[in-house]
């Protein structure tokens, strides 16, 4: 599903954010990026749906080098993932439930349906009673919340998720956590950013440990269970 081969990312003037990545994640896989702020969770996030370019190497998603991408072949890669940002970036003058069914219909599908799905999704993250209500009278777990169902009505082959429980109480956070695995079942591939370590044991996922711009570790299930 995705392969990175010797990728480098640097911001001027000369700052290295990623050093010599080289990753392969497969399809229907859970993977979480670990590590301390400023270890490249984001920056290398930001390359995978060409929010911004690498400096050095290769990245193919879905068989495609989205390095090579114009601007109209980066919109369509964009209608392939789904992306949870640690900014929830709702629009203010729309309710809940016309914020998540946007989505879908920006791809074409019914009014009627686009509801249908994200009333669908809002339920199952616990906000059911929150749909007819705008983001700014949303908490922000509220608000979180939302922008996850909006990530997802698409059916989206690939989810990145930017520290998606940063402000989820335990049970919800587990709760999203349930349904992320629940769409890897489905076969879309997720990959989570996250410097809350108490995620990643639980969940079963691969975790790919990242420190100072370079990857330390790459950590499967079955690794942690032969250590156990």
């Amino acid at each position: 599903m995705i392969q990175l081969f010797r990728v480098a990312k640097i911001y001027p003037p000369n700052y290295p954010a990623l050093t010599d990545i080289h990753l392969q994640i497969d399809k229907g896989e859970l993977l979480f990026l670990s590590g301390p702020s400023g270890a490249g969770k984001t920056p290398l996030l930001k390359l995978l749906y060409r929010a911004e370019q690498a400096s050095e190497g290769q990245i193919v998603v879905n068989g495609r080098n989205i390095t090579r991408l114009n601007g109209n072949a980066v919109a369509r890669l964009w209608q392939q993932i789904g992306l949870v940002f640690q900014e929830f970036k709702l629009l203010p003058g729309m309710t809940a439930l016309e914020n998540v069914a946007l989505a879908a219909e920006v791809l074409g599908t019914p009014r009627r349906e686009s509801a249908r799905k994200a009333f669908h999704l809002l339920r199952e993250l616990g906000l059911k009673d929150k749909h007819d209500v705008k983001p700014p009278a949303l908490s922000g777990g509220e608000q979180q919340r939302v922008a996850i169902a909006r990530a997802l009505i698409n059916n989206p082959l690939l989810i990145l998720a930017d520290e998606p429980t940063g402000n989820l109480d335990p049970d919800m956070a587990e709760q999203i956590m349930r349904l992320f695995l629940k769409i890897c079942g489905a076969g879309a591939t997720v990959v989570i950013a996250t410097h809350n370590t108490s995620l990643l044991k639980p969940f079963g996922g691969r975790v790919v440990s990242l420190e100072q711009g370079r990857i330390i570790a790459d950590r499967r299930p079955q690794d942690t269970e032969g250590a156990a």
